[in-house]
């Protein structure tokens, strides 16, 4: 599809000064009729485009509650709003922004009666959720003496998984989970359980946010009709990451005018382990049939050798909207390629690199290593720590995920929603002669009746905790006495819980005290108790130990977390086969490619200096050391666009051998300026029951040959493997 340029001269002329943004950004902004899908490449001014188009709207007269912007953080949309309302000079505060669960949850809470759901639901988070599973398989004594029995994490993310990927449980079991299968049936009644107990105390997780959102939308067509009324203008930022229930809610917004303009980059979707799919992006055009595509190619971040480095790793993804990204930021400095001879020469080079760039001059904060997954930082961590840089490791518990702060809130959840059974068995559990069996009963006992305070006051304890019981109920007939505001109702739990709190965390209270009063300030912000709960649970504010007084710090990140930000130097680590793809990627389908899609979202990170490197040699989990080359996504880049670095580490060690040099004569076939792929077993010498081995999964037998270079092969301790015969290094037994 063709970018539409008919209404470019004929859009309505603004008053907003619109001459900053290039035409591509033009015509997404003033183009506010009908279907729109933009293609925003990396750095390409996604964020001021969509700023643009909402005072835009604006200025043309639109009612501000009648645009809905959509996006991944409520700190993002926020900003966005407030920055439209600086272009235009007045407040925007009514436009509706937020994510897509925080919108859920007002709407919810709005229109959910006409489903017969009450507005006093309490949102639970991903701790909340386990806990209820624990809670669950204690009571229907799953697991018992089964070490093989799934934790409670694993069960959610069956659930969740199931919800997100909108795949039957029992599939998804089967599919992903194979080693689970002799438990399908009690994860199955886990999860009928776990959906129960959701119901019967009023909670909703935030799967259930946006499914019970879609089945208003889908079962009242009146509430769809007020919804699609009332909001007319739709925007969606990072479309790429949104799942199909996403996807079917924004269909249904927008039945009655179709007014909707999605902006993403289908390279840079990433997140299918949470559901997202990237299939969403590719199928609009379908789903809103005349849209416009628009693609905003020129970059304001990077330096052209970057981007023609970046465009030559995605042009080889095998869906994808054609772009070619361009930057008139020149810079002289190509990509750096570098292969070190081990994890720990790679470490070395990496923290020569950084100490070379805060010498001349970069802020530390500007230097960001990005890895794969959070382990194959360590031995760097370690020689960062010995040249005294510091550093922020992305990642780790919001503040309202850690136990003692869960603690706290639970006691101002049961005041928004007295049926909490969780809340309750987390308030009853701190108390000193309270446990798990007595906090089970109280809670069974009070929370069906029709004041739970009440009931608590007259339950009939024991001597030993008729005291303990008394004075938490005096607690509550004191926090409901009066109208407070919810700073007041805090001081009055903190108060009560201080001495649970130092008994309950002896070990290191002084530490997290420090949480308890910065939260002291979160909540003086709100006049609203329910707003305050569901805000600390679907956008959680970060502990102060995550914060960075003086900025100087340099950030080490798993790529995932870094996605959004940018850094003068980015050092993209661990670029080896077997790593890059993980080894257990499957043949050349859906996850080949997110890998692919992973490693360009962490080299457009880069503004000024990028590095991309990977060990030559690695330790295997039964701890041996085995060569490796460098990643196959690197094999097909043009050596022109990058500069290869070789240092003492590595003199020793020129380009792996199953490489061809780049002086070598170039096999027929092979474009000119790609590297050749290694000669190995061909698909001629193969049939299936053939004996294989692989340099990693060791011995296998060649179970299927659909067809081209992909093979699967059944491995004796690894199980069934797709395998590429370009890269896989097969051998003959």
């Amino acid at each position: 599809m063709n970018i539409d340029k008919t209404n470019f001269a004929t859009a309505d002329p603004s008053p907003i000064d619109l001459s900053g943004l290039n035409p591509a950004q033009h015509l997404a902004v003033t183009t506010t009729e009908g279907p729109v899908l933009v293609i925003a490449g990396a750095g390409s001014g996604k964020t001021r485009t969509l700023i643009y188009r909402v005072a835009h709207l604006l200025d043309k007269g639109v009612a501000p509650e009648s645009i809905l912007l959509l996006t991944f953080t409520r700190k993002a949309s926020q900003e966005m709003v407030w920055r439209a309302g600086e272009l235009l000079g007045e407040n925007c505060s009514r436009v509706m922004g937020g994510t897509f669960h925080g919108v859920a949850n007002m709407l919810l809470r709005q229109y959910g009666s006409h489903m017969g759901w009450g507005k006093g639901f309490t949102i639970i988070d991903r701790a909340d959720a386990e806990g209820i599973i624990n809670l669950l398989k204690s009571s229907l004594e799953m697991g018992k003496g089964d070490k093989r029995f799934p934790g409670k994490r694993i069960i959610i993310n069956i659930i969740s998984g199931s919800i997100n990927k909108s795949t039957p449980m029992e599939e998804l079991i089967h599919d992903q989970y194979g080693h689970l299968a002799d438990h399908c049936a009690d994860i199955l009644r886990l999860g009928r359980h776990y959906h129960t107990f959701k119901r019967d105390n009023v909670l909703m997780d935030y799967d259930d946010l946006l499914v019970n959102w879609k089945l208003l939308l889908q079962e009242s067509p009146e509430v769809r009709s007020m919804m699609s009324h009332r909001f007319r203008y739709v925007m969606v930022d990072e479309y790429q990451d949104t799942n199909l229930i996403q996807a079917d809610i924004i269909r249904l917004l927008a039945s009655e005018h179709s007014n909707v303009m999605v902006v993403g980059d289908d390279s840079q979707s990433i997140y299918s382990f949470r559901g997202a799919d990237f299939y969403n992006i590719m199928r609009f055009p379908k789903e809103f049939p005349g849209a416009k595509l628009i693609k905003l190619e020129e970059n304001y971040r990077s330096t052209q050798p970057i981007l023609s480095l970046t465009n030559d790793l995605i042009a080889n993804a095998s869906e994808k909207y054609t772009k070619s990204l361009h930057s008139n930021i020149k810079g002289e400095q190509r990509p750096i390629v570098y292969g070190a001879r081990d994890e720990q020469a790679e470490a070395t080079f990496i923290l020569a690199r950084v100490q070379q760039h805060i010498r001349d001059g970069i802020d530390p904060s500007e230097i960001a290593v990005l890895f794969r997954s959070g382990f194959h930082s360590y031995k760097l961590e370690i020689g960062l720590g010995a040249a005294g840089i510091e550093f922020e490791k992305r990642g780790g518990l919001k503040l309202t995920e850690a136990a003692h702060m869960k603690d706290v809130l639970s006691f101002l959840r049961l005041l928004v929603n007295p049926r909490d059974n969780l809340s309750w068995n987390r308030v009853l559990l701190q108390l000193d002669r309270i446990g798990p069996k007595t906090a089970q009963k109280i809670t069974t006992t009070i929370v069906p009746t029709f004041d739970p305070f009440l009931s608590l006051k007259n339950y009939p304890a024991s001597k030993a905790s008729v005291d303990i019981i008394a004075g938490l109920a005096d607690l509550f007939r004191e926090l409901r006495v009066t109208e407070r505001t919810p700073a007041a109702l805090y001081e009055l739990v903190l108060n009560y819980y201080t001495p649970l709190f130092e008994r309950l965390y002896s070990d290191d209270y002084p530490k997290r005290e420090k949480d308890l009063e910065h939260f002291k300030g979160v909540i003086a912000g709100y006049d609203d108790l329910q707003k305050f709960i569901d805000d600390t649970t679907l956008d959680p504010p970060a502990p102060t130990a995550d914060k960075t007084p003086d900025g100087k710090r340099m950030v080490l990140s798993t790529i995932h977390s870094s996605k959004g930000l940018e850094f003068d130097a980015v050092f993209v680590m661990g670029l080896a086969e077997g790593r890059f793809p993980h080894a257990n990627t499957v043949g050349f389908g859906p996850q080949w490619e997110e890998e692919r899609r992973l490693l360009y979202v962490a080299a457009t990170r880069a503004r000024k200096h990028l590095y991309l490197t990977y060990p030559r040699q690695m330790m295997t989990p039964d701890r041996q050391f085995k060569r490796v080359g460098m990643s196959p996504y690197l094999v097909e880049l043009k050596d022109m666009l990058y500069e290869r670095v070789e240092g003492s580490s590595t003199s020793s060690l020129s380009r792996p051998s199953r490489f061809a040099e780049s002086n070598s004569p170039r096999p027929v076939g092979i474009p000119a300026g790609r590297r050749s792929r290694p000669a190995g077993l061909k698909r001629a010498d193969l049939s299936l029951g053939t004996r294989v081995k692989h340099p990693f999964f060791g011995e296998g037998t060649v179970k299927k040959m659909p067809g081209g270079p992909a093979i699967e092969v059944e491995f004796e301790q690894y199980g069934t493997k797709a395998l590429h015969l370009d890269y896989a290094k097969l051998e003959l037994v």
